[in-house]
């Protein structure tokens, strides 16, 4: 599927068996979900933009680069932040700004209750980061929010995802790339990810209703 990258590493899929089993505590699945980010966000960066620049080594003077362009985080509240601190530390220098949505239980759309960006200037790529990609409602609205911005390159990166979410993402935004580690089977009765690994923001913070 045309900018749907499944990045099927051996240390990603096995990580996500990790994530998956129900009987993972907390404090190894939050650490679990940060390795698989780095992993995912390694993937998505790839074809940033560079700059040359002149640097000095204990030895002589010789020729590096840095990056060329201005990188935002955009978590989608809240399981979004158990991915962040995963690729500040690969991309120190990125902005960050939020973006809040909870699942209404009845109509398992989102209501959006935060959003945070600047007024104008936007960065030059945006990393929408939410650990699923489940029917797709939060991450278009994620998107919409972010293309209205005038972000001019944006990238979604998921741990897993739905094929219904990432039709419908693709339907509405077909330039996104999405970045995920395994494209599951579908979506349950209750718009849950089969097998998927249950709620993501509920297991990371050890917050289960």
């Amino acid at each position: 599927m045309k900018n749907v990258i499944e990045i099927k590493h051996p240390l990603i899929q096995s990580h996500l068996a990790v994530l998956r089993d129900k009987n993972t505590p907390c404090d190894q699945f939050r650490a679990v979900i940060r390795r698989v980010s780095r992993l995912l966000t390694y993937e998505a960066t790839v074809d940033l933009a560079t700059r040359p620049i002149e640097v000095d080594t204990p030895i002589c003077r010789t020729t590096g680069c840095a990056l060329k362009q201005r990188i935002g985080l955009v978590p989608i509240l809240r399981a979004g932040l158990g991915m962040v601190d995963s690729v500040l530390n690969l991309v120190p220098q990125a902005e960050v700004w939020h973006l809040g949505f909870y699942r209404d239980e009845e109509t398992f759309k989102p209501v959006e209750y935060y959003k945070k960006f600047p007024e104008g200037d936007p960065v030059d790529v945006a990393l929408v980061l939410d650990p699923m990609l489940a029917t797709g409602g939060s991450a278009l609205a994620a998107l919409k929010a972010v293309y209205d911005w005038s972000v001019p390159i944006v990238k979604l990166i998921s741990v897993i995802a739905a094929p219904e979410g990432i039709e419908r993402v693709l339907s509405h935004y077909p330039n996104t790339r999405i970045y995920v580690g395994a494209i599951d089977e579908g979506l349950n009765e209750n718009a849950y990810i089969v097998p998927g690994l249950g709620d993501a923001g509920d297991r990371i913070f050890n917050a289960t209703a």
